[in-house]
C-alpha cells in the first residue's frame, strides 16, 4: 500500500513539514477574506471609507502577489534549496502578520495593501513544499506524496469558521496576533523537521529563463493556463471575496438565521460559517475530480465540470434571489471548481511530464492572475450597478469560453500527445 510505503521510502518528516507549513501559509494567504467587512468598519471608524473596488483590490493583492511570487520562489528553490526559500517566505509572512497585530485598528488602508503583499508570500509557498516533499519520493509515489503535501486548500475553511468569531471576541487585529503565532510555531517545526533531498536522492535541474520561453512558445501552455485561470482562479477567487458578496446581499437572512437557529447574534460569524460551508466542497473534492478524470478523461470531465459553473454562475446572475438557494447553487459552484482544479492537474503531468516544475509555477501564477481578476470584477459589479449579476455573468461566460476552448484541442490532444500518454485524455 502506497501510504505503508512512505514510512520507509523519502523522508517522512519532511512530507509533515511540508504539509503544515503550505496548509497553515494557505491558511494566511486568505486571511483578510473571512476579516473584510470587520477591518473595512474598523476603517470607517476611524473615517476612511472602502468603496467596492477598494475592498476588491485589498482581497486581490494577496492573489496576484501569490501567483507572481510563485514562479520568484520556485526559481529560489533551484538555487538556493527549498527549506532556505521557504525560511526567508515565512519570516516575510511573519513580519507582515505582527505588524498588522501592532498596528491594529490604526493601520491606514494603504498600509494594509502593504500587508497583503507580505501574505503573497504564503501564497507562493505551493511553489516550495511541493517540490520539496516530491525531492526525496520516488516517481511511483509521487502522486500520494503531491497530494498529502499539497492538501493546503482547506486552510481557507479554517480562516472562515474561526476568524470571525476571534475577531468579535478579541477584534479584527487578534486574528493577526494568533496567524502571527502560530506562523512562528510553523516555522520552528519546520526548520527543525524539515530537510532539503540530499544529492544521492535528488539532484535538482536548475531552471532557466530560456526553460521558460520555450514553454510558453507552446500553445498548450496557454491553454492549460486558461483553463487552471478559470478553475483555481475561479475557486481562490469566490473563497477571498465570499464573505463580501453574502454580507452584501444576504446580511438580513443571515441575521435572522442567526438569532433563530443558532443562538448567533452576530452576522459576520454566521457569514463565517456559510462561507466555510461553500468552500469546503471546493477544497476536499479537488482529489474527486482528479480521480473522475482519472476514469472519463480529463477533457470530458472537464465539459461537465465547466458546464456546471457557467450554468449555476449564469442562474446565480438572473434568478437566485433566495438565500437558501444561493447557498446551494455557490456550494456546486466551488464543488465543480474544486474538481475541475484536480481534472487540470490530471492532463497537465501527461502533457508536460518532463517538464512539471516549470508548468506548476506557469499553471499556478495563471491560477492566481485568473482569482485576481475574479475579484476586481466582481467589485467592480458592485461598485458600477450596486450588484453582482453582471460579474456572475461574466464569469459564466469565461467558463463557457474554456468548453469552447476544450473543444477546439480535443482532437489534437487525443491524435497527439495523448497516443502515448499512458492515461485518459
Amino acid at each position: 500500500m502506497k501510504l505503508d510505503e512512505l514510512k520507509t521510502a523519502g523522508h517522512l518528516p519532511t512530507l509533515i513539514a511540508a504539509f503544515l507549513y503550505f496548509d497553515f501559509s494557505f491558511m494566511v494567504w486568505t486571511m483578510l477574506g473571512p476579516l473584510a467587512t470587520e477591518i473595512a468598519s474598523s476603517l470607517a471608524k476611524h473615517g476612511y471609507i472602502v468603496d467596492a473596488n477598494q475592498k476588491a483590490t485589498m482581497l486581490a493583492i494577496p492573489i496576484l502577489g501569490g501567483a507572481i511570487l510563485r514562479i520568484v520562489l520556485g526559481f529560489l528553490v533551484d538555487n538556493i534549496g527549498a527549506k532556505k526559500t521557504a525560511i526567508i517566505a515565512q519570516f516575510i509572512v511573519i513580519a507582515s502578520l505582527f505588524y498588522a497585530f501592532l498596528r491594529g485598528e490604526s493601520i491606514t488602508y494603504t498600509e494594509l495593501l502593504m500587508v497583503a503583499v507580505g501574505l503573497g508570500f504564503a501564497g507562493a509557498s505551493f511553489a516550495v513544499a511541493l517540490p520539496q516533499a516530491g525531492q526525496w519520493y520516488p516517481p511511483r509515489l509521487q502522486g500520494v506524496v503531491l497530494g498529502l503535501a499539497g492538501a493546503g486548500n482547506i486552510g481557507v475553511v479554517i480562516d472562515y469558521i474561526f476568524a470571525p468569531k476571534i475577531a468579535e471576541i478579541w477584534g479584527w487585529p487578534a486574528v493577526f496576533l494568533v496567524g502571527g503565532i502560530l506562523s512562528t510555531i510553523i516555522l520552528v517545526t519546520y526548520i527543525i523537521m524539515a530537510k532539503d533531498a540530499p544529492p544521492e536522492v535528488y539532484t535538482p535541474r536548475k531552471k532557466k529563463l530560456s526553460d521558460y520561453i520555450k514553454l510558453l512558445q507552446d500553445k498548450d501552455t496557454w491553454w492549460f493556463s486558461l483553463f487552471y485561470a478559470v478553475s483555481f482562479g475561479g475557486f481562490v477567487g469566490f473563497a477571498n471575496y465570499m464573505k463580501v458578496y453574502l454580507m452584501d446581499v444576504y446580511k438580513d437572512e443571515m441575521a435572522q438565521i442567526g438569532l433563530q437557529l443558532l443562538n448567533e447574534p452576530n452576522v459576520q460569524v454566521i457569514a463565517g460559517y456559510f462561507g466555510a460551508l461553500c468552500i469546503f466542497a471546493g477544497a476536499m473534492l479537488r482529489p474527486v475530480g482528479g480521480a473522475i478524470a482519472d476514469k472519463m478523461g480529463g477533457v470530458k470531465s472537464l465539459y461537465i465540470f465547466y458546464g456546471a459553473v457557467a450554468l449555476l454562475a449564469l442562474l446565480n446572475a438572473t434568478v437566485v434571489h433566495n438565500f437558501y438557494m444561493a447557498i446551494v447553487v455557490l456550494f456546486l459552484i466551488m464543488a465543480s471548481l474544486g474538481m475541475a482544479n484536480g481534472a487540470v492537474f490530471q492532463l497537465v503531468p501527461q502533457r508536460f511530464g518532463k517538464d512539471m516544475g516549470i508548468m506548476t509555477g506557469i499553471v499556478g501564477c495563471a491560477g492566481g492572475l485568473g482569482g485576481t481578476a475574479l475579484v476586481k470584477t466582481l467589485g467592480w459589479s458592485k461598485a458600477a450597478f450596486n450588484n453582482y449579476s453582471t460579474g456572475f455573468f461574466i464569469f459564466a461566460v469565461i467558463a463557457a469560453m474554456a468548453i469552447i476552448g476544450l473543444s477546439m484541442v480535443k482532437t489534437r490532444w487525443r491524435t497527439t500527445w495523448g497516443v502515448h500518454a499512458g492515461g485518459r485524455i
